[in-house]
């Protein structure tokens, strides 16, 4: 056990010296990191929210809009699916959750209903994917051809479950493309979302982001009548009056020409002639078509950009766009341009979300966490080295040298991963403290052991370290195997900044504790040839 190769010398020594070397960013001052390679300047612990500040905003999502835009959707497919039918109906509308149409004819009612049970769908598990054997519709037939197609509470849920977990999803995305790092988005309860981003001080911001559906789509202006004329009588039934940037109405078509779905980029830039803030945006190959399609049918009308229900422009079409390409132009700041462009390519919400919390956490809570977190850990850290140099003499001073490099790995380690270090990291920092140096402490005792029973220092070394491994390895396999559980069932961020310090804390306690400790006990015995141990 004492034997070590050339080649394990030379991998212990490149694990501890990469260590170091990724570990320095996190001491060194700016003026020294400008100096550095990209690539190990950006090596660096990232702070939590808890530590530097940040934007904390709980988001619900607008279950009553998301089951109103539900019902409309119903409407429209039983609309589709009678006409498709060739049955006749009327007094088609939406009431709550209901749908309720009149057949005209009696007679088809039997044959409506079997039509519109094909629209039902069976509800899943969200965990595990599987049928839950009801429907997410129930359709019903009264007296004089009334059908009803009502939404059942279990695929509400469903579609509040599947909203929830598109919007994280979109949320990560906005939020990742701000250039901020780790932020925490999580799930809280069946409809809200909590998102806390470490280092943003503009709640507002963050606010305009994730507060807006983006939902982007290209329709016609409507030209049939003015736009004060609709607002003073009635518009036509396939067109409504829409605001535009400054509060001016639009006449806009309800049929949408083409989606904001099929864009597959947008970016910000500068127009060439005016040099005011635009969007520029690229249709995948469907849209390329369809955008070029209305494009040369609709040379010399205008046609509306809109999002979220509001003109953000209705330029007219001068000539067809054939490239799948354009810009959007609204009198934007290069701020909002920049942030129209972040909505745009992180996609659509599935439903609005309502700001039900927020809050800005100042950084001097972090300062004093981080303060009080130094104090503890130079506290403990004395403690053990005044126990274990007074017990182990120079086998102590060991165990210390390994415990320096045991610290300097978990935090290249979290500077590598991009982890985050929240203030229950701090505790799980100090906490590894003492698991390294038990590890050490159980090799000493088995070495006292064997020594007691009458061995040699070095067989008593040997024999110490062979019968200790055992027990370190049992030992930090099933902590491992607690911290792991710990990270994945945690859920809140603070109890997974925990685990993931714990979890690199036991990975490095085996090799300092164990392997470097020894190597430099190997290499002691070598020089000294000792007759006695020094413990």
């Amino acid at each position: 056990m004492l034997h070590f190769s050339r080649f394990k010398i030379i991998a212990i020594l490149v694990i501890t010296g990469l260590g170091i070397l990724f570990a320095l960013p996190n001491v060194l001052p700016q003026r020294v990191l400008d100096h550095l390679p990209s690539w190990l300047a950006s090596s660096h612990i990232t702070l939590g929210l808890d530590l530097q500040g940040g934007s904390h905003i709980l988001l619900e999502v607008d279950g009553p809009a998301l089951i109103k835009e539900r019902a409309e959707q119903v409407r429209d497919e039983v609309r589709r699916v009678l006409r498709d039918a060739k049955i006749g109906y009327s007094n088609l509308a939406v009431r709550d959750t209901t749908v309720s149409v009149r057949v005209r004819d009696p007679a088809d009612t039997q044959k409506a209903v079997t039509e519109l049970r094909k629209l039902a769908a069976p509800v899943t598990d969200s965990l595990f994917g599987n049928s839950t054997g009801e429907m997410d519709l129930t359709v019903a037939s009264g007296a004089d051809g009334a059908v009803s197609v009502t939404l059942t509470q279990t695929g509400l849920n469903a579609r509040i479950r599947s909203a929830v977990d598109q919007s994280i999803e979109i949320i990560r995305r906005r939020i990742d493309q701000l250039g901020t790092v780790e932020p925490n988005i999580q799930r809280q309860g069946a409809d809200r979302i909590l998102v806390q981003v470490p280092g943003l001080q503009d709640p507002q911001r963050l606010k305009s982001l994730l507060g807006q559906t983006a939902k982007l789509s290209f329709r016609m202006v409507d030209m049939s009548m003015s736009p004060q004329q609709a607002l003073e009588g009635r518009p036509p039934v396939d067109s409504e009056v829409l605001q535009g940037p400054n509060g001016e109405p639009y006449l806009v078509e309800k049929q949408v020409r083409v989606s904001g779905e099929d864009l597959v980029d947008a970016q910000p830039g500068f127009d060439q002639q005016s040099r005011e803030p635009i969007v520029s945006f690229r249709f995948n190959s469907n849209g390329a078509r369809r955008f070029a399609a209305v494009s040369q049918e609709a040379v010399g009308r205008p046609f509306a950009i809109v999002l979220d229900n509001h003109v953000i422009s209705a330029p007219v079409i001068r000539e067809p766009i054939l490239g799948g390409s354009g810009q959007i132009s609204g009198g934007f700041t290069v701020q909002q341009a920049n942030d129209l462009a972040i909505l745009l390519r992180a996609g659509a919400l599935p439903a609005p979300l309502k700001v039900v919390e927020e809050r800005t956490v100042g950084p001097s809570l972090g300062a004093d966490s981080i303060e009080s977190g130094k104090v503890a850990a130079y506290v403990a850290s004395g403690l053990v080295a005044v126990f274990m140099v007074a017990v182990y003499g120079l086998f102590g001073v060991f165990a210390l040298i390994a415990l320096v490099v045991h610290i300097t790995l978990m935090f290249s380690l979290q500077s590598i991963l991009g982890a985050t270090l929240t203030l229950p990291g701090i505790a799980g920092v100090i906490l590894t403290i003492g698991m390294a140096v038990d590890s050490n402490v159980v090799i000493f005792e088995r070495i006292r052991d064997e020594a007691r029973e009458g061995r040699s220092a070095i067989s008593a070394i040997d024999k110490g370290f062979v019968n200790a491994l055992g027990t370190i390895l049992d030992a930090n396999i099933t902590s491992l195997a607690t911290a792991v559980i710990l990270f994945l069932m945690g859920g809140s961020g603070p109890v997974r900044g925990f685990a993931v310090t714990y979890i690199l804390g036991l990975l490095t306690t085996v090799f300092t504790a164990y392997t470097l400790t020894r190597l430099m006990i190997a290499y002691w015995v070598k020089w000294r040839r000792p007759a006695k141990l020094p413990i």
